[in-house]
């Protein structure tokens, strides 16, 4: 192994990064010198810090932020790889953006041009599945109308649909074969529930569904049969900072849990609740935290630490039960990371289906 001290002019060239790039993250605390001569103020690595400054360079060249980055260096191989999934999630949702809108532009540069028809083949157990999963965090209030649909996110490999109503979200994926451009439509509520009813009608049919966006219209098709509706005009807000914990900071707690265990127990007539008050009115408080064996267990009033970082959430029990139910599994994985951080609700077989439930304060 290289011992030798490096000048910042040689580990430049050894790492394909420039002088100035060393500097800079060195200042941001990403990759800092072995050595600073206190007189000239020189920089020097050793031969230790070559593979780190070009595993630098090369995240840098894909457009990872600083802050990944530097968890990047800091951490296990494991960590790393999620690090670059999320990362690659970003530039394939980014390069999706990017599809739509030059869609969008080239519509204005030439109104007369016929509509992109963008035709999804899919399977039809699949999309009901994804409906069940995200038709409970659907908006009910009409001031808000941007959220009283689903978002159906067509990508080159399927569809994302995702809903919710501010105090949760729910997501869940299912794949396709795409013909067209991906795109993004905002179904109406009615639309989906009849599309639902039509996937159920298809059973010992046909196995196939194909969900279609053309003109402003978004239609499903199963057997010969469609249902079809405008396209809500409206932006959905962008969901996808909520999918992913920060960077390299995962949750405090991921705890597997028994989903009829956890239902009698938040149903039962003696479950503990945390009395508080919202917009005037008193509401009953679901705490949960660790059990401290894997699982998870609802706490009392007299159990609250009120510490900030206490591993403890409360939530809106109705909300927690109907997410449980919509995940339809026998098991599911809960993610606790303290009183202010969202509560994630995940399939363990599934990690493109999952819902997040925002906290009341405790």
């Amino acid at each position: 192994m290289e011992s030798d001290l490096h000048s910042i002019g040689e580990l430049a060239r050894a790492s394909g990064l420039t002088v100035s790039a060393l500097r800079f993250y060195d200042s941001a605390g990403v990759l800092a010198p072995a050595l600073v001569d206190p007189v000239t103020g020189y920089r020097w690595y050793t031969g230790d810090q070559v593979t780190p400054a070009r595993l630098v360079a090369g995240l840098r060249r894909v457009g990872m932020p600083v802050a990944e980055i530097a968890v990047a260096l800091r951490s296990e191989p494991a960590v790393v790889h999620r690090l670059l999934d999320a990362h690659l999630r970003r530039l394939e949702d980014g390069l999706a953006d990017a599809r739509r809108e030059l869609s969008r532009i080239r519509t204005l540069i030439d109104p007369e041009e016929q509509p992109m028809t963008t035709r999804l083949a899919l399977s039809r157990v699949d999309l009901a599945a994804a409906v069940d999963a995200v038709r409970f965090a659907v908006g009910t209030d009409p001031d808000l109308p941007v959220l009283t649909g689903v978002l159906l996110d067509v990508t080159t490999d399927g569809v994302r649909l995702v809903a919710t109503d501010r105090h949760r979200m729910a997501v869940a994926r299912a794949g396709g074969t795409l013909d067209g451009p991906a795109v993004r439509a905002l179904a109406p509520v009615g639309f989906v529930d009849a599309a639902r009813a039509l996937l159920d009608a298809g059973a010992g049919i046909t196995p196939e569904a194909f969900l279609t966006v053309s003109a402003g219209r978004v239609t499903v098709s199963v057997a010969g049969r469609t249902v079809d509706a405008d396209v809500l005009p409206y932006d959905f807000p962008d969901y996808r900072r909520l999918l992913h914990a920060a960077a390299g900071d995962g949750p405090a707690h991921r705890l597997t849990v028994d989903v009829a265990a956890l239902r009698a127990a938040l149903t039962s007539a003696d479950a503990p609740v945390v009395r508080r008050r919202h917009d005037g009115s008193p509401l009953d408080v679901t705490v949960l935290g660790p059990d401290g064996r894997g699982g998870v267990r609802l706490l009392g009033a007299d159990e609250l630490t009120g510490e900030r970082d206490a591993v403890q959430i409360g939530v809106n029990g109705g909300y927690l039960l109907q997410a449980l139910d919509a995940a339809g599994r026998g098991q599911l994985v809960l993610e606790l990371d303290g009183p202010i951080a969202p509560l994630a609700v995940r399939r363990p077989d599934d990690t493109d289906a999952f819902s997040i439930l925002m906290p009341i304060r405790l």
